[in-house]
């Protein structure tokens, strides 16, 4: 059985015990997260799709972290404008467990 899901302006499929890491949310680790957004559900006899979401399907998911992924530095440069700018950026993510598919 898996799902497609969409948190974070972005979509996952999962399945039952799957670890991914998705955009920060504002919970404490170990906390149960519940994704209502359901786009997608595959059973054993088939698939249901939503228009957009699928009514009633849910994905109960476990936040095990919250953290910052790898540094991306960002440097601009214009030649002959003696103009440079070195940025770094850290995006915030959490890591989170699936548990269960209710649909």
């Amino acid at each position: 059985m898996f799902a497609v899901i969409k948190t974070g302006g972005k979509q996952y499929k999962v399945q039952e015990g799957d670890v991914i890491y998705i955009e920060k949310l504002n919970v404490a680790e170990d906390a149960e997260v519940i994704f209502d957004e359901v786009l997608c559900v595959g059973k054993e006899d088939g698939i249901v799709v939503g228009s957009p979401f699928v009514s009633g399907a849910t994905v109960t998911a476990k936040a095990i972290k919250n953290g910052k992924g790898k540094k991306v530095i960002v440097f601009k440069y214009k030649p002959k404008k003696d103009s440079k700018t070195k940025i770094g950026h850290r995006q915030p993510y959490t890591k989170v467990q699936i548990q269960a598919i209710n649909a």
